[in-house]
């Protein structure tokens, strides 16, 4: 993601939801942010783009976010660059806790949940880039298209080839011949 690139927010203030009603919000960004967007994750386009969701209180102080993704993007092909087009969704949950406390490094596990500390604003919009954002094919492919070897070397020179490079590939051959006694030479 570019951090350069200024990008949409959707801004709600924790303190409107903390203790009270739930908050129904949609981030559906026009064509201009939409494309804003595509440029700091670094997609061809981005035509549909949706983050539906709900903040909902979580005892005195704390805030439950869960969202439903639905996106449209065009990526570039890993291997030939043609454009390439993917139906995205995804579900979100991220707790925010008001007495959270940072985890030391002998203490830290993966926790089972998101949770992160409560800010004094949520901002949903970066919420659902940020989802959008790893929710991305990491190398899409155009239909049909299969990754290939290719080899190349100077003239007169066998190229290398992947199986080469393996470093147990002539294990097989070594163990034959230790088998098999040579011919002695008369």
């Amino acid at each position: 993601m570019n951090p350069d690139i200024p990008l949409p927010s959707q801004k709600y203030r924790s303190a409107l939801v903390s203790g009270r009603k739930v908050l129904r919000f949609t981030f559906a960004p026009d064509a201009e942010a939409r494309a804003t967007i595509a440029q700091a994750l670094d997609l061809l386009e981005l035509p549909e783009f949706s983050f539906k969701g709900e903040l909902v209180p979580q005892g005195r102080a704390d805030v439950l976010l869960r969202a439903d993704l639905a996106a449209l993007v065009v990526q570039s092909c890993s291997i030939t660059l043609a454009p390439v087009r993917s139906k995205l969704s995804d579900h979100v949950e991220v707790r925010f806790d008001h007495d959270y406390v940072e985890p030391s490094a002998e203490d830290w596990e993966i926790p089972a949940d998101d949770t992160e500390a409560l800010p004094e604003t949520i901002d949903v919009a970066a919420i659902g880039i940020e989802a959008l954002a790893l929710a991305l094919p990491l190398y899409p492919r155009a239909r049909g298209v299969e990754f290939s070897e290719v080899a190349f070397a100077a003239p007169g020179v066998e190229p290398i080839k992947s199986e080469d490079l393996k470093p147990f590939a002539g294990l097989a051959a070594l163990a034959d011949r230790l088998k098999k006694p040579e011919d002695p030479e008369v």
